[in-house]
């Protein structure tokens, strides 16, 4: 089976390269303990590490490091987060994932949107294949299944800020703007490095505020 380096993969790949560490984690342990570390490059090469060979339970230890101080570790930490978010457990479930983003991604959306059923029937509990399915359905048009799967995400992953902000766009697309943008502002409470979504809590500001001037 050919092997898929996601996008976000590909940037922990990067990072490793343009960092050029000395001495990389080689336990998670080691990992956990440079996470801590007053050294950004070291943070940043353990969060990528433990992006890699870690396990769900240690999304809390990355998501902690959204807030870092440095700009750097806290790119590295949202990245880190989608590739472990990424990862079920099971190569074949996994490789499937990626095919169907690679189908979305090209806009074979039907497609797409079939593949990503296939993987919720064989592995129900893995949250970003309900999240995958919503941004297909999105983009597809289909907001009211798209918020469904969005819901489905969350009951299995409360803190994932990327459907957290997928609300937002379908709200928004729904016409509903304050909703939009309270979704929107609850994406930044877990990650306020999403720089897209200021912009769009600021236009729909702008644009409620005009709506409301009109009506005076």
């Amino acid at each position: 089976m050919r092997a898929f380096l996601s996008p976000f993969a590909a940037l922990l790949v990067l990072t490793f390269a343009a960092a050029a560490f000395a001495a990389p984690p080689s336990t998670h342990e080691d990992a956990v303990r440079a996470a801590a570390s007053a050294d950004a490059d070291q943070r940043a090469e353990a969060l990528a590490w433990i992006a890699s060979h870690g396990s769900q339970d240690d999304a809390t230890l990355i998501r902690n490091h959204l807030m870092d101080e440095s700009p750097y570790v806290r790119n590295v930490a949202e990245q880190a987060l989608w590739a472990l978010w990424s990862r079920s457990g099971d190569a074949e479930i996994d490789a499937l994932l990626a095919t169907g983003i690679e189908r979305m991604q090209a806009g074979a959306l039907d497609d797409a949107i079939a593949i990503f059923s296939q993987v919720i029937e064989r592995k129900p509990d893995f949250a970003e294949a309900w999240n995958k399915r919503a941004t297909a359905l999105f983009l597809a048009g289909e907001f009211r299944r798209s918020l469904s799967d969005c819901d489905e995400v969350m009951k299995r992953n409360p803190m994932h800020f990327g459907a957290l902000a997928g609300y937002g766009q379908i709200y928004f697309q729904l016409e509903q703007y304050e909703r939009a943008i309270q979704y929107w502002k609850r994406a930044l409470a877990v990650n306020p490095n999403m720089t897209g979504v200021e912009i769009s809590i600021r236009a729909t500001e702008q644009l409620l505020a005009e709506r409301r001037k009109r009506t005076v």
